[in-house]
């Protein structure tokens, strides 16, 4: 990421590359804007090295988390369920059996571990060849920008 993508990104944009850097660094491999389902759109999935299924959402402030009631729908598509947020963020306000990260554009730690609810064999392999899938898209239409004109779908 560019000098560029840090003075253009939202907030939560933000949150999401300090999270991103923080699981790879626990060898977590993240798509960030995931769409696991239609209506469906998650900030940060995180696939780890034993095959663990973690969600983050980044809320950049109150109103954007009051704004957003569908957390919840975001469970069935993983292990873990986590908040990120900044430092500044009122984490009260947040549910208390989610996951909290305190993050910003740099780097990230986690401050509550949520209880891990194990996704079911099939719905975990299908997450991760879904998100296999679209990485790979989304890194084929960085190398070849008319890739999705072409064959339809995103890049």
């Amino acid at each position: 990421m560019t000098d560029t993508f840090l003075t253009s990104a939202q907030p939560g944009q933000l949150l999401a590359r300090g999270v991103c850097r923080h699981l790879r660094s626990h060898d977590f491999a993240c798509v960030e804007e995931w769409v696991p389902a239609r209506g469906l759109r998650v900030d940060v999935l995180a696939l780890g090295p034993k095959g663990e299924v973690w969600v983050v959402e980044c809320k950049s402030s109150r109103a954007d988390f009051m704004s957003d009631a569908k957390w919840q729908g975001y469970l069935p598509w993983c292990d873990r369920y986590f908040f990120a947020v900044d430092l500044d963020f009122p984490t009260e306000i947040l549910p208390s059996e989610a996951g909290l990260i305190i993050a910003d554009a740099y780097q990230a730690e986690i401050i509550r571990m949520p209880e891990e609810d194990k996704l079911p064999a099939a719905r975990r392999k299908s997450v991760h060849l879904k998100a296999a899938r679209d990485a790979a898209r989304r890194l084929q239409g960085y190398r070849d920008p008319g890739v999705a004109a072409l064959f339809g779908g995103e890049s």
